[in-house]
């Protein structure tokens, strides 16, 4: 438990900065499913706008510093290799 005003207040911060990260991350989990289910069922064009609408959202990740630079890109670069393989 904390034991000085400042410990307290940074124990609300994390909680309040926690909850925001946790979105962001969700929300970008959402976006690459989506991406995914166009390339699960076939669908180039749906792939490839649902791609274009995610890859602005895990870049934002990426500064806000919910997600590493290097993990959005390759991630990035392996659902690209799959939409055009389709």
């Amino acid at each position: 438990m904390a034991n000085h005003k400042s410990a307290e207040k940074r124990i609300r911060q994390t909680e309040r900065r926690t909850e925001v990260n946790r979105n962001r991350v969700s929300r970008i989990r959402s976006f690459v499913k989506k991406v995914e289910g166009a390339i699960e069922a076939g669908d180039k064009s749906g792939a490839a706008e649902a791609f274009k609408s995610a890859q602005p959202e895990m870049m934002r990740g990426v500064t806000k510093g919910v997600l590493h630079q290097n993990t959005v890109s390759r991630k990035l670069s392996r659902l690209s290799a799959r939409i055009k393989a389709l």
